[in-house]
């Protein structure tokens, strides 16, 4: 039983192929076309799935799509009709998209794909839903979605049980708390869909101190929902998510460039802090609801590894599961996951283990590329090239980490990463300056030996994902000062030996060097580009960087 997901014509488009229930591979759209959150038709994500499973077009059983496109289009039109005339320009620019291609799907797969059957639309956060329970270990759990919107939902919750999945209660567009965190992301100075993870990272340096503020612009009810006061908000009346009302609340504007303020800071506490106490307060209800100890977390908004780690920190709930491509990319997993076990009721035989679903390139390809490029190299087995590569990073060189499948979701981990010393103070500012050339305060991730990992951070449960924040122990804080960040806390990726044999061997051989389990994990891409896929991404990035050294697979590239 072969199933292909899509999601697009949003942002991070994707596509994931299944056999039997079975996730074989899936990938983004923008690690092929080169463009950051790339919405366009996953063409080149699709042609991938199809070959690494030595598939056609015409082997698909079923292909899904992660949203209802009329009931999404109803919306758009209600909303540029309640907005109206302010809303002209933004229907002047997004009614040639729907006309085109996103109200006639089905000739689009055609069209796209060669595919004549007929496709099954999934509602988008029911696509959430699935995207993490049916792939997570739990039988039976609570689950949560939040992100921008959907069709009309921004939130949802429900229940999963064995092969099935109930929705029990929604809130609908414009009540958002993904739109209330990318609206206080561009007053910020910050892309929309790009900068909520440095309003993350920037929050630290603040104080909760406009709090009130926030209550002024978001109503909290007693059963946890919410509802955003639409006096300070502008959606669908121009080029802002935000009003001249909102500025007066909270002052000037930041733009794009200008040097970040106190003030800022305290404005990106707040809205984190705020973010988690509403969270909070709709988990422990839904706990309160359902009385089930686990929980299954999607949507954008649960890429916040510090909002995830609260939830698991201040609830009832004793573990929780998060997918690494929690954002819209995961939609195509969830609607392959959705057809295979709920429509067709085939019992769940899958648990997402690790993220290594995309393509992975031989050692001979990488020889040839080499060759042709006139680059010099050497070849070493695994264990030399983890002992190799250890040393240079123990003598605080700067390594690009290619190896194996290319990770599904946002997050590097450690297949498309560049590694660097956690113990050397100045190795932030040393990665920033040489390599990723982006904002100062905010973090690099440690990824740690599995087993180690209760050696050095406190958290009640740790991700592999690199999806749930943990404390430093405060012992070890000066021990890795680079991964270390301002309020003592760490994105922390534990590292299994069964599901990434060589990374594990390379942080063992840097333990057997150093003494600390841990290195200094970034994904592997300059600043505004996707991170890399193919050695000639990789090749590419690592000439335009300073980077020291590159491992391409088992081969070998030292900067001359």
């Amino acid at each position: 039983m072969n199933i292909l997901g899509i999601s697009c014509f949003c942002h991070d488009s994707a596509a994931c192929l299944s056999q039997d229930g079975k996730i074989i591979a899936a990938a983004s759209e923008e690690r092929f076309n080169r463009q950051k959150s790339s919405s366009a038709f996953p063409i080149q994500a699709t042609n991938f799935c199809l070959q690494k499973a030595g598939l056609t077009v015409y082997d698909i059983d079923y292909l899904g799509f992660h949203e209802k496109p009329f009931l999404k289009f109803s919306r758009v039109i209600l909303g540029h009709l309640e907005a109206y005339p302010f809303s002209l320009g933004n229907f002047l620019d997004t009614m040639p998209c729907w006309l085109q291609d996103r109200l006639i799907m089905p000739l689009v797969f055609k069209q796209e794909l060669g595919y004549e059957g007929k496709p099954l639309f999934i509602k988008h956060h029911l696509a959430h839903a699935a995207s993490s329970f049916l792939v997570s270990p739990f039988e039976e759990a609570a689950i949560l979605t939040a992100d921008g919107v959907g069709e009309w939902a921004t939130t949802a919750y429900g229940l999963g049980k064995g092969n099935n999945i109930e929705i029990f209660k929604e809130i609908y567009f414009p009540d958002s708390l993904g739109l209330l965190y990318t609206a206080v992301t561009t007053y910020l100075g910050f892309a929309a869909l790009e900068g909520e993870g440095k309003v993350m990272g920037l929050a630290s340096y603040g104080k909760p101190v406009y709090l009130d503020k926030f209550k002024q612009i978001v109503n909290v009810h007693p059963d946890g929902s919410f509802s955003l006061a639409q006096r300070f908000f502008g959606f669908n009346r121009g080029s802002r998510m935000y009003n001249a009302k909102f500025i007066k609340l909270f002052g000037r504007e930041r733009q794009i460039g200008e040097e970040i303020e106190e003030r800022h800071c305290d404005i990106a506490a707040s809205l984190q802090k705020f973010t988690e106490d509403i969270l909070i307060g709709i988990t422990r209800k839904i706990h309160q609801e359902l009385k089930v100890d686990q929980l299954c977390l999607a949507g954008g908004l649960f890429l916040n590894c510090v909002a995830n780690n609260k939830i698991l920190e201040d609830t009832p709930f004793k573990e929780i599961f998060i997918q690494p491509a929690a954002g819209d990319s995961g939609g195509a997993l969830g609607v392959s996951s959705y057809i295979y076990n709920s429509i067709l009721n085939n019992r769940r035989n899958y648990i997402m283990s690790d993220a290594y679903l995309g393509p992975d390139f031989s050692t001979e390809n990488i020889r040839r590329i080499l060759f042709n490029r006139e680059i010099k190299f050497k070849e070493l087995g695994d264990a030399e090239l983890c002992r190799y590569i250890a040393a240079r990073i123990a003598g605080d060189k700067i390594v690009g980490w290619f190896q194996g499948r290319m990770e599904f979701g946002p997050r590097a981990l450690g297949n498309r990463s560049i590694l660097a010393n956690p113990c050397n103070p100045g190795m932030k500012d040393l990665l920033n300056s040489k390599v990723k050339q982006r904002e100062s305060f905010r973090p690099y991730a440690p990824a740690v030996l599995e087993e180690k990992a209760g050696d050095f951070f406190q958290a009640k449960q740790f991700s592999p994902f690199m999806l749930l924040a943990a404390k430093v122990r405060e012992d070890k804080r000066s021990v890795i000062p680079a991964v270390t960040h301002i309020d003592g806390s760490a994105r922390v990726q534990v590292v299994n030996k069964e599901a990434s044999p060589k990374f594990w061997l390379l942080i063992r051989e840097l333990e057997n060097l150093t003494g600390v389990p841990v290195v200094m994990n970034t994904s592997f891409n300059l600043r505004g580009q996707p991170i890399v896929c193919s050695p000639e991404d990789a090749l590419n990035s690592f000439e335009d960087s300073q980077m020291d050294c590159l491992a391409l697979e088992n081969l070998v590239v030292e900067r001359t």
